[in-house]
């Protein structure tokens, strides 16, 4: 028992030693250089609001009223990483002033953050939106949803960052030779393990400089139907007509037949109007040239080819074939215009007393006896389909 006391007391001596050990070293710790370290980051902070609030927007206002807008693109663009800029330098004179900090490894550290402040700067800077990108579409007459300009810019954004990262570890004694020369050797294992991506980045350079569609068209593959929403170095984004995003590979797009229903100058609208097999030849004609008047003044048909013939003789039917194009290539208009014409042409048929035909058979029955015996069928039959219409009544 008396031991147990004893290692008791120990264990409490112990832990009164340790912190008293830390508290001496907490009251020793140079608390005056610490105070100044603070304040020279809250002055930097102070800094920071006070020139991005009012000066650099000032600077920013009268950049974009001169004439070149490069300087103050430039400028917006590196609105953000210039915020951060003095957070950056605040922390790192802050720190230097401190006496526990020896060595470059501060000095490293603050080199690397401004590098990767100019890197951001240049990478918001070749955004797609960016005025660059836009002289050069008035410049090379690309059309607005080109996707040329998206794909440079991603292109570009991504060296930029390789470039930044390369910079950086530079500046940390990594030899760049050494670097480089592992990276390619690294590179031709990956090569050979990723020749889909690369054919994939090769197949959107081949969509991107062919152009047979733009983003924002309706493209139909033998692998998908939709709307084209993005195309990246990998694959390309299409919005199907369920609302569902599919993602197909650019070698395979790029290897497809492609439709590019967008492209329509005029939509197509072909049909045959069977009529009854039994209506007067004089009458038929008659339909004929009404419905041909009727596509020709019809202000949303295209009058480049109409045709309105009576072209089939069939079992049960007459046929009259009729084609033409409507002006609009928009879905729900060309519906609309659809249904219009449709609806005039049974008011003709009304008119010239032209009966639509239905689908139908002939049976002709030669024995009198048999014949009886058929309509007493049919007559059950009546009286069948009578019964399963009104399944209350008593016949």
């Amino acid at each position: 028992m008396d031991e147990l006391i004893q290692d008791t007391q120990e264990q409490i001596e112990n832990q009164r030693a340790v912190w008293e050990q830390w508290w001496d070293r907490f009251l020793n710790l140079h608390w005056e250089d610490i105070g100044i370290a603070i304040i020279i980051f809250l002055i930097f902070l102070m800094l920071r609001k006070v020139f991005t609030k009012y000066v650099y927007k000032f600077i920013l206002a009268v950049a974009r009223k001169t004439p070149a807008e490069t300087i103050s693109n430039i400028l917006a663009s590196f609105e953000q990483p210039f915020r951060w800029f003095w957070v950056v330098i605040g922390s790192y004179l802050a720190l230097k002033y401190l006496p526990y900090t020896t060595g470059n490894f501060l000095d490293d550290l603050y080199q690397s953050f401004i590098i990767a402040l100019v890197g951001w700067g240049f990478f918001n800077y070749f955004s797609q939106h960016s005025t660059l990108f836009t002289k050069l579409a008035e410049k090379t007459n690309l059309e607005d949803d080109s996707m040329l300009i998206p794909f440079l810019s991603k292109f570009i954004r991504t060296a930029i960052v390789v470039l930044t990262f390369v910079i950086i570890i530079s500046g940390h004694g990594i030899e760049i030779g050494a670097f480089v020369a592992g990276m390619g050797v690294a590179g031709l294992a990956v090569s050979l393990a990723a020749q889909d991506t690369i054919s994939n980045f090769l197949g959107g350079v081949v969509i991107v400089t062919e152009k047979p569609f733009s983003k924002g068209d309706w493209i139909e593959t033998p692998a998908v139907e939709g709307t084209v929403e993005d195309i990246s170095f990998r694959s390309t984004l299409v919005r199907t007509f369920s609302d569902t995003l599919v993602t197909i590979p650019n070698s395979t797009l790029a290897n497809s037949p492609i439709t590019n229903w967008s492209k329509m100058s005029k939509r197509r609208v072909d049909f045959e109007l069977g009529v009854m097999i039994d209506t007067p030849i004089e009458r038929v004609k008659e339909a004929v040239q009404d419905i041909d008047e009727l596509l020709r003044n019809h202000k949303d048909v295209h009058q480049d080819l109409i045709l309105v013939n009576f072209t089939e003789i069939r079992e049960s039917r007459l046929g009259i074939f009729i084609y033409y194009f409507t002006k609009t290539t928009v879905w729900s208009e060309y519906l609309n215009v659809k249904e219009d014409i449709n609806l005039e042409i049974l008011k003709i048929l009304k008119e010239d007393q032209v009966d639509v035909a239905i689908p139908s058979q002939n049976l002709i029955v030669t024995d009198p006896e048999k014949e009886e015996e058929l309509e007493l069928k049919v007559k059950e039959l009546e009286v069948k389909a009578r019964q399963l219409e009104n399944p209350d009544s008593s016949e």
